[in-house]
C-alpha cells in the first residue's frame, strides 16, 4: 500500500486528510507516529513558502511522500495579522492566548470593520518530483466573544454571516464543506490524481 505523511500531529488536521487519501488506498501517517523527526525551521515569509519548507525537508529526510499546510487568519483591521504567526501569536499553539490577543488589539475595532480571511496553503512532495501546491481562502468577521465548542485555534471567534454561525458551532461535516482547508482540499482533488501518475 501507498504510504503518505501528514506532517501535523493535529488530529483534527490528520482526520480531515485521512478522508482524503485513505480512499485512494494511501496509509496516513502522522508526526505523532514518527522518531526522530527532523528539525524544521519555517523561515518563509508566506504561508506557501512554509508549508513548502515543511513538506520538502520531510521529504528529503524521510524518502516520504507528505503533504504539509500552512495556514492562518488575517485580520483586515490589524493588516494582515496574525498571519503566518498565528499558532504562536500570544505563545506557541496557546488557543486560548491566541485568542485572548486577537480580541485585546480589536478592542477599539467597531462591528462592521472586523473582517478577517483563513488562508491554507497545501504542499505535496514526493521523491525527484515537482511539488503540488494548492491554496484556499474564506472570509468571515472577528466576534468579540467565543461561541461554539467544536474546532480549534481561532474557530471560536471566526464568525461566517451568511451561516450566522462560527466555525466552532459548525459540524466536522459543515466545516470540511467551506473551510479555507475545504477549499484547498477540494483543490487538491482537481489536480492530485493527475500529478501522482504523471512521471
Amino acid at each position: 500500500m501507498k504510504k503518505i505523511l501528514i506532517a501535523t500531529k493535529n488530529e483534527g488536521k490528520a482526520r480531515e486528510f485521512r478522508a482524503f487519501f485513505e480512499p485512494r488506498d494511501f496509509k496516513v501517517v502522522t508526526l505523532s507516529e514518527l522518531d526522530d523527526i527532523p528539525e524544521i525551521i519555517e523561515s518563509g515569509k508566506t504561508f506557501t513558502e512554509n508549508a513548502l519548507i515543511k513538506a520538502q525537508s520531510l521529504t528529503n529526510a524521510l524518502q516520504a511522500t507528505v503533504v504539509a499546510d500552512d495556514s492562518g487568519l488575517m485580520v483586515d483591521a490589524l493588516l494582515g495579522e496574525p498571519g503566518i504567526y498565528s499558532a504562536r501569536y500570544a505563545g506557541d499553539h496557546d488557543d486560548e492566548k491566541n485568542n485572548e490577543k486577537l480580541l485585546q488589539k480589536l478592542l477599539t475595532v467597531p462591528n462592521g470593520k472586523r473582517t478577517a480571511t483563513f488562508h491554507t496553503s497545501l504542499v505535496v512532495t514526493r521523491v525527484d518530483k515537482a511539488p503540488l501546491i494548492v491554496e484556499g481562502e474564506v472570509s468571515g468577521e472577528i466576534l468579540r466573544k467565543l461561541r461554539g465548542r467544536d474546532g480549534f485555534g481561532y474557530d471560536p471567534l471566526f464568525y461566517l454571516p451568511n451561516l450566522g454561525k462560527t466555525f466552532a458551532e459548525l459540524t466536522p461535516d459543515e466545516k470540511n464543506e467551506i473551510s479555507h482547508r475545504g477549499q484547498a482540499i477540494k483543490k487538491l482533488d482537481e489536480k492530485f490524481d493527475d500529478w501522482w501518475i504523471d512521471e
